[in-house]
C-alpha cells in the first residue's frame, strides 16, 4: 500500500512539473530564431536565369511551331482525302447505275442480254456477229465490275489514311498546346525575374546583356574569322537581306511571321520567302535541312544558327554583323554575328 501511495504522489508530481513546463516550453519554440533567408542572387546570377528562361521558351517556341506547321499539313491532308472520297463514292454510284441499267436489259430479255438473242438465230453470219457482240459486252460488264471492287478497295484505303491522319492531327495538336504552356509558364518567370528588380537595377541589367554579347563578339572578332569572308550578295540573298533588315524595331513574338511582329525562324522564313526561296519554318529545321556551309566560307545572307540545341537563328548581313528578332521584350535588331554560341551556319541559295 505505502509502495502505491508513493508510485501515484510521484505521478501526480512528474504531471505537475509537465503542465508547469509547458508554456515555458512554447515559449521557447515560439523564440526559436527563423532560418535566414536564401541569400538574394546578384545581378549576373538573375541575367543568367533570365537568359536561360527565355532559352528555354526559344526551345518551346520551335516545339510549337513545328506542331502548328505539321498541323497545317495534317489538315489539308485531311481534306485532300475527303475530296477523294467524295470523288470515290460519286464513281460508286456512277458505275452501280451503269451495272443496274446492264440488269434491267437483261431481265426486259428473259435474263439474256440484247446480244444473246441474236445468237438464237439459224442465219451463220448473224450468229458469228451476235456472238462478238456478246463476247464483248461480257467483257464490258467483266470491267465494269472490276472497276467497281477496285473504286472500293480505293475507299477503303482513302477511309483508313482519313482515320490515321485525323490521329496524327490530334498529337500535333496536344503537342501544340503543351508547347504553348510551356512557352508562356517560361516567359511569364523570366518577365517576374525582371519585375522584381528596381528600375536602376533593370538598366544595369541591359548594361550587363550588352557586356556579354560585345565580349562574345570580340573574342569571335579576334579568331581572324572575317579575314576573307566573302563581302557580295547573290542577288536573291541581297533581296532576304533587304527585307529582314526592312523589320527593324519590330517586336519579337514568338510564334509571328510577320508583318507585325516576328520570332527568329520566323523573321528567316518571310526573309527567304520575299526572295521566292521557302525555307522551314523553325529554327531546328532550317538547321537540319539546308546546306551546310563552314563559318570561314560565309557570305551575306546566309543562315548562321545559335546553340547546340539550335534554338536561335539570325541572317548575316555582312562585316560581322547580323540581323535577328532576339527575344520576348526586344525587337528585331541587328547584332554581333559572334555574340552568341555559334552551332553553325546553313545557306539557302
Amino acid at each position: 500500500m505505502n509502495r502505491r501511495r508513493h508510485a501515484t504522489a510521484a505521478i501526480t508530481m512528474i504531471c505537475a512539473l509537465t503542465v508547469l513546463a509547458s508554456p515555458a516550453l512554447t515559449l521557447q519554440a515560439a523564440a526559436a530564431p527563423l532560418p535566414p533567408p536564401p541569400p538574394k542572387k546578384n545581378l549576373e546570377q538573375v541575367r543568367q536565369e533570365i537568359d536561360a528562361l527565355y532559352r528555354q521558351a526559344a526551345v518551346a517556341t520551335d516545339a510549337y511551331n513545328l506542331a502548328e506547321e505539321r498541323t497545317e499539313e495534317q489538315s489539308a491532308e485531311i481534306v485532300r482525302v475527303a475530296r477523294m472520297i467524295s470523288e470515290g463514292r460519286a464513281k460508286i454510284e456512277a458505275l452501280k447505275a451503269r451495272a443496274g441499267a446492264s440488269a434491267r436489259a437483261q431481265y426486259r430479255n428473259g435474263g439474256l442480254p440484247d446480244g444473246a438473242q441474236l445468237v438464237l438465230t439459224d442465219d451463220p453470219q448473224l450468229f458469228l456477229d451476235a456472238a462478238g457482240r456478246l463476247k464483248a459486252g461480257a467483257k464490258a460488264t467483266t470491267d465494269l465490275l472490276g472497276e467497281m471492287n477496285r473504286t472500293q478497295a480505293q475507299l477503303d484505303v482513302y477511309a483508313e489514311d482519313a482515320g490515321t491522319n485525323w490521329t496524327k492531327l490530334e498529337a500535333h495538336r496536344i503537342r501544340q498546346a503543351q508547347a504553348k504552356k510551356q512557352i508562356n509558364e517560361k516567359i511569364a518567370a523570366a518577365k517576374k525575374l525582371e519585375s522584381e528588380l528596381a528600375a536602376e537595377e533593370r538598366e544595369r541589367l541591359r548594361h550587363l546583356e550588352e557586356q556579354e554579347r560585345q565580349r562574345a563578339q570580340t573574342t569571335w572578332l579576334d579568331t581572324g574569322v572575317l579575314i576573307g569572308l566573302k563581302a557580295d550578295a547573290t542577288p536573291a540573298a541581297a533581296k532576304a537581306i533587304a527585307f529582314a533588315t526592312a523589320q527593324i524595331g519590330k517586336p519579337y513574338v514568338w510564334g509571328a511571321e510577320g508583318p507585325g511582329s516576328y520570332d527568329c525562324s520566323g523573321l528567316t522564313q518571310s526573309a527567304w520567302g520575299a526572295a521566292g526561296r521557302p525555307i522551314p519554318r523553325t529554327s531546328q529545321e532550317q538547321w537540319r535541312l539546308l546546306p551546310r556551309v563552314a563559318v570561314e566560307d560565309m557570305q551575306p545572307g546566309d543562315l548562321i544558327v545559335y546553340f547546340a540545341d539550335a534554338s536561335h537563328i539570325g541572317m548575316y548581313v555582312g562585316n560581322g554583323t547580323m540581323v535577328h528578332a532576339p527575344r520576348p521584350g526586344r525587337d528585331v535588331t541587328l547584332a554581333g554575328a559572334g555574340s552568341m554560341e555559334i552551332l553553325g551556319v546553313v545557306r539557302p541559295a
